[in-house]
């Protein structure tokens, strides 16, 4: 009998030992995670200054870590919406551009966001009344809306604020760069 009962004791010292292991790994692992992060960031910092350096544009670059993705933004410089371009399509190509050179540096590749001017943050705010906006009247009518065609990054703001309705939901349909958000009414 107390040869079960150590060899039980033996069980729970290894499960809690092993517990406590798990406990020490998780915020080792979301260390490592934030600092391959801002590593991204410091390499995006570093690309787009020298980018900005050649253009002879001023602006202040700041870096954040957010919702596991590395955020760079330029602020500050008169010319900047040159980089945003129409639509934001020059500063979607400077965003894939900066995650190219992130990956050179580093071999993984880069979901860091990108925004200059603080366009993104202004079409977020338009893209959030929009989808919520147009989500009420599917509700209120429930006639199927299909939306223009999107960047991902605008296709994902629209569903997050569809989802903040009741009785609607949204789907994505369509090829690059046709895809577009369709909103439904639940039946």
């Amino acid at each position: 009998m107390s040869e079960t009962l150590q060899a039980t004791d033996d069980v729970e010292a290894s499960s809690e030992a092993a517990a406590e292991s798990e406990n020490t790994a998780e915020p080792q692992s979301q260390s490592k995670t934030e600092d391959l992060l801002v590593q991204e960031g410091d390499i995006a910092g570093d690309y787009l200054e020298r980018l900005l350096d050649l253009l002879d544009y001023d602006g202040d670059i700041d870096l954040d870590v957010e919702s596991g993705r590395a955020i760079v933004s330029i602020d500050g410089g008169e010319d900047l919406a040159k980089l945003v371009g129409p639509r934001g399509n020059v500063l979607e190509s400077l965003q894939e551009l900066t995650r190219l050179a992130v990956q050179q540096e580093t071999g993984v590749r880069s979901r860091l966001m990108l925004d200059i001017a603080q366009w993104r943050a202004g079409r977020r705010a338009e893209l959030a009344e929009m989808g919520r906006t147009t989500a009420e009247k599917v509700a209120a009518s429930g006639e199927r809306a299909r939306l223009h065609p999107m960047t991902p990054f605008e296709r994902k703001v629209v569903h997050d604020a569809v989802a903040t309705v009741a009785g609607v939901h949204s789907e994505s349909e369509g090829e690059e760069p046709q895809r577009r958000v369709i909103i439904f009414a639940k039946p």
